[in-house]
């Protein structure tokens, strides 16, 4: 069948999916699965109740397409009680990503794994291997690689617009209050529970600077810590929920300013509102403020993940890249600067400056990034754009589409791991070639 007679027939048969985690991401996915025509859910599988059966209710998925455990759906996979399934998209927890994600590619299934892969190598190359040994795509969720942002510096670098690259300043501006809901207060807090803050969140930053030189890193070096949301930072008279506390509005990480803030705004409803609860009235957000670990003063919670961290990375060709990750910002689009031997670059997630040394002339080029940078609002496009094209590669067998492959994800993650050796141990640790396709 040629491609074009492939893409025909995708648009009559949309790529059938199985949600295997119906939580933010998850939905996320769905969504854009759905409104793009080009992929449906087929079957769901997720503990939660009350996710489950709106995730069901909204995607249309029959009652008996529907499971409480991902194994149940892939036993009635294998026995064929439920329809074929094309591919799944994997959007457990860090932790619970290794065994669907090894099931689902030994059933046939292409995977849409959300990032970190997991939170080892040697899980995460279990994972790429069973991919492999399969034959099925693997995409691995580096959304930032996909934003029309990236796509277009990617393309000014390449044209050796700026000679080569020397050294690369980039900053993730986390936001204070997201550090509070997810890394505090939420479920990445503790790195027993999920992984190391650079893993869950900044492995987007370190991929992206490596997608971004070319090439992979040949040292690394990197210092961090948690510093603020510790207990003896705790403001005088502070107590354990912020609904009881006499100091709760001097706060600026006050869970009921942030959360009841939220109400109105569909975005934030959505996100961060929607993991703390179904409530949309202020009398429900409190009650389940009073009951949650959301409610919590983030100076007396079990976290233990840094707040703030910095990255060196040296590359062979004599290449630097600085990477700074800190709560103590406005939530936005990440913050780059890059300097080459013909030029320089200064970058803020939506348009591009750029100097030429030659003729020593600035332009500005404006990307066409409309989305912001948060999850609710699609990271920058990036969300939309990896899901359409994994569909796409799904759909016609083009892998080519899909920029975030199981190989160049594990090399990239395999970064992530030394940066935190190097935290850890006080190290600058050395990594070994490990040659990828899609650097």
């Amino acid at each position: 069948m040629s491609t074009t007679q492939q893409l025909s027939a995708t648009q009559q048969s949309p790529v059938t999916l199985a949600l295997v985690g119906a939580g933010m991401r998850g939905l996320i996915y769905a969504r854009h699965a759905l409104a793009s025509g080009a992929g449906r859910i087929a079957a769901i599988a997720e503990p939660r109740e009350e996710n489950r059966k709106a995730a069901a209710v909204e995607f249309g998925v029959p009652e008996d397409a529907v499971f409480d455990d991902w194994r149940a759906l892939a036993t009635a996979l294998a026995a064929g009680q439920v329809e074929h399934i094309d591919a799944a998209v994997i959007a457990t927890q860090d932790r619970m990503h290794l065994e669907p994600a090894v099931a689902f590619a030994g059933l046939g299934c292409h995977l849409l794994l959300e990032k970190p892969m997991a939170p080892n190598e040697a899980d995460s190359r279990r994972i790429v291997e069973a991919a492999e040994a399969a034959d099925v795509i693997l995409a691995v969720c580096h959304v930032m690689r996909y934003t029309p942002y990236t796509r277009t510096l990617k393309q000014v670098l390449d044209a050796g617009t700026i000679g080569d690259i020397i050294s690369v300043q980039h900053l993730e501006p986390v936001g204070w209050w997201h550090q509070a809901h997810s890394f505090v207060r939420g479920n990445w807090r503790s790195e027993r529970e999920s992984s190391p803050m650079l893993l869950a969140k900044s492995s987007h930053d370190v991929d992206w600077l490596i997608h971004i030189i070319g090439e992979q890193p040949a040292r690394v070096c990197s210092f961090g810590s948690l510093t603020h949301f510790r207990e003896q930072n705790a403001p005088a008279g502070s107590t354990a929920n912020c609904l009881d506390c006499p100091v709760e509005n001097t706060c600026p990480y006050s869970a009921k300013r942030i959360y009841l803030d939220c109400l109105g705004d569909p975005e934030k409803e959505f996100w961060p509102l929607s993991v703390v609860t179904s409530a949309r009235t202020e009398e429900g957000v409190l009650d389940a403020l009073r009951g949650s670990q959301y409610g919590r003063c983030v100076y007396r919670c079990d976290n233990d993940v840094v707040d703030h961290q910095v990255v060196d990375l040296e590359f062979p060709s004599g290449a630097t890249a600085s990477f700074t990750m800190t709560a103590f910002t406005r939530l936005e689009h990440r913050k780059t600067r890059i300097f080459g031997t013909r030029g320089l670059i200064e970058g803020d997630g939506v348009r591009l400056w750029i100097t030429d040394f030659l003729t020593d002339t600035d332009r500005i080029v404006d990307t066409g990034t409309d989305a912001g940078a948060s999850a609710a609002e699609g990271h920058g496009g990036g969300d939309r754009e990896l899901l359409d094209r994994f569909l796409e590669a799904v759909a016609t067998g083009d892998r080519a589409k899909v920029l975030s492959d199981g190989p160049s994800s594990l090399a990239t993650h395999r970064a992530v791991w030394a940066a935190e050796r190097a935290r850890t141990d006080g190290a600058v640790v050395v990594l070994d070639a490990n040659p990828t396709p899609h650097l």
